[in-house]
């Protein structure tokens, strides 16, 4: 059994602990549920849930929005990028998949499939 100043001490440190982790989210919405020593994700000056939504372009988005690429293809901004690869009469647009934990670009990231416009 441990001794009584040994648990007074250990209450103590986590109390610390907890006081100090969730001084960074007190902009956090009360019924958020906890958010211990994480980051608050944010689109522009708003809070989001990133497990049912993203941002894009500033907006928060939920996952299963589409967007329109080029004029006859859709893509999932949450999961994908729309990038023009040639403009004209027939301009081409490439869905590309974004990857995660990286800042995906258009020159970077890995085809998902072509869109031909009329």
């Amino acid at each position: 059994m441990m001794p009584r100043c040994c648990i007074l001490v250990l209450v103590w440190g986590i109390t610390v602990f907890l006081s100090q982790c969730s001084q960074g989210t007190t902009d956090a919405p009360v019924d958020s549920g906890p958010w211990l020593c994480q980051p608050v994700p944010r689109c522009g000056n708003k809070i989001y849930n990133p497990s049912e939504q993203c941002c894009y372009d500033d907006a928060i988005l939920s996952l299963e929005q589409t967007r329109r690429c080029g004029s006859n293809c859709t893509f999932w901004p949450c999961f994908e990028l729309c990038c023009p690869e040639s403009f004209g009469p027939q301009q081409k647009f490439l869905v590309k998949l974004k990857v995660l934990g990286t800042k995906s670009q258009c020159h970077s990231s890995p085809i998902s499939r072509s869109c031909i416009g009329i």
